[in-house]
């Protein structure tokens, strides 16, 4: 086995930038109670400037006069380690969450699929940095292993060989001890694990608990570590809370672009699409407003979801300023990569037929791009529906036009010429309105296809009742 460990060492701290427009501002975060406030992270730019996490923010002030704050707050933490392993879950199927701040996973199987270690870390990071998080990888052959060497290395790759060389290297202090075993250990000059390694077993059985030689068992691997296995939700739901209240729903597009790169990232992951999802607006001193957005099919792309998300966000008006903005999706069936040409010569260009409609629905509104359902009915007039999905039903023989006429119109022309026809339509005597009908395919004189009926056996004047392209 291979276990991969991704220690975030920031976390909180990078969930706070990833969604701000100017991560190089200073910004730290603030916890404690209100008569002790105390500095928990610092980014970069607070750090250059002499801020130090511990520091009372009255010190922070003496130091530097203004920087952003933000308070610390653990359930965010937690949540963004969720959402991290729903990403690790694509590439994964056993990813555990059971340390803070770390995802565990096992990529012995992943290796076959993504390739050898130096591409699948190359990639992994790669998707990292555009998710806006700092990270450390190790991979070893237990996972207590890996996650114990990612407090002193970043990039390690070690097989059951090397193991014990990296593990005898490792200070007591990072080896992931409790503080009164590490404690006790350096009170008797061990510094190095190899010091701890080398004594008796019976002597440590008797001086110390169980609890160290377990550790150190499952370090080496000879013990195996037990660990819950991540399953990902069946909804996604993400939230940014403003700090300024925003007035225009242009403001808005640097967020909902994070949002809905988030949701791509977690519809990757759980192997899926969006049909449906919703933006929810909330006010100051108002409803929250709701803005559904759906779509004819499922879908997971992270430019063509924004696209229509943006398409339907600019054409409201906001009701008031918008303090916070949440991205809602529940509606998660199963997604299919529509079928492509393997050699395409305007590839930028091709879109498909349901992309075509979703854009246009997104500009000009639900009502007015509507698919049209089939009916099995024969009458034209009712042979079909627009609705939103309709079972598709089976189309009667013979040519139809793409443009059917509201009401039936005399043709001017006297002399058309009849291409195919007739075929009879009657029907509709069960409900007082049925018709008794002949219909043609005919040409006019200056080269237009229609389709034109007259009475059923009685032949007459044309009657146009839709035109073909």
């Amino acid at each position: 086995m291979r276990w991969l460990c991704i220690l975030f060492p920031q976390l909180a701290l990078d969930a706070v930038l990833r969604s701000r427009e100017d991560a190089n501002a200073p910004l730290v975060l603030l916890s404690g109670p209100p008569q002790r406030r105390v500095l928990q992270a610092v980014n970069e730019s607070a750090r250059a400037q002499g801020l130090r996490s511990g520091q009372s923010l009255t010190h922070a002030r003496m130091l530097l006069e203004r920087f952003d704050t933000v308070e610390h707050d653990p359930a965010q933490t937690e949540h963004w380690q969720q959402f991290l392993a729903s990403w690790a879950y694509g590439f994964s199927g056993h990813v555990s969450l059971d340390f803070p701040r770390t995802l565990l996973l096992e990529v012995a199987s992943s290796l076959r699929l993504f390739g050898p270690w130096p591409e699948l870390e190359q990639r992994l990071r790669a998707e990292l940095q555009a998710l806006g998080f700092q990270h450390r990888l190790v991979l070893a052959p237990n996972p207590l292993a890996a996650r114990v060497l990612t407090n002193v290395a970043d990039g390690l790759a070690v097989d059951e060989q090397a193991l014990q060389a990296e593990l005898q290297r490792l200070p007591v202090a990072r080896s992931g001890l409790p503080g009164e075993l590490v404690e006790s250990l350096q009170r008797m000059g061990l510094r190095r694990l190899q010091q701890v390694l080398e004594l008796p077993r019976d002597g440590l059985a008797k001086r110390f608990p169980p609890q160290l030689l377990a550790h150190l068992d499952q370090l080496q691997g000879h013990h195996p570590l037990a660990l819950s296995c991540y399953q990902p939700p069946d909804r996604f739901r993400q939230r940014i809370e403003f700090n300024f209240d925003v007035e225009s729903s242009t403001s808005l597009l640097f967020p909902l672009r994070r949002l809905i790169s988030d949701l791509a990232t977690f519809l990757a992951g759980r192997d899926c699409g969006v049909q449906r999802f919703a933006l929810i607006l909330e006010h100051r001193r108002q409803p929250a407003s709701e803005l559904p957005v759906g779509l004819l099919g499922a879908e997971r792309d992270p430019e063509r979801l924004f696209e229509l998300a943006r398409g339907r966000l600019e054409r409201i008006e906001l009701a008031a300023p918008v303090q916070a903005l949440t991205l809602l999706a529940e509606d998660l069936p199963r997604f299919v990569p529509a079928a492509a040409e393997l050699f395409s010569s305007r590839p930028q260009q091709s879109q498909s037929w349901l992309q075509v409609c979703e854009r246009l629905r997104s500009r000009l509104g639900d009502r007015v791009v509507q698919p049209l359902a089939a009916v099995d009915e024969h009458r034209p007039e009712r042979s079909w529906l627009a609705q939103e999905r309709g079972d598709a039903a089976a189309r009667p023989p013979g040519p139809r036009p793409g443009w059917l006429l509201a009401e039936p119109e005399l043709l001017n022309d006297l002399f058309p010429r009849v291409l195919a026809g007739p075929e009879r339509i009657e029907s509709g005597w069960w409900d007082g309105e049925d018709v008794r009908r002949d219909y043609y395919l005919i040409e006019t004189r200056d080269g237009r296809r229609a389709w034109a009926f007259h009475a059923a056996g009685r032949p007459g004047p044309f009657w146009v009742h839709g035109w073909f392209a």
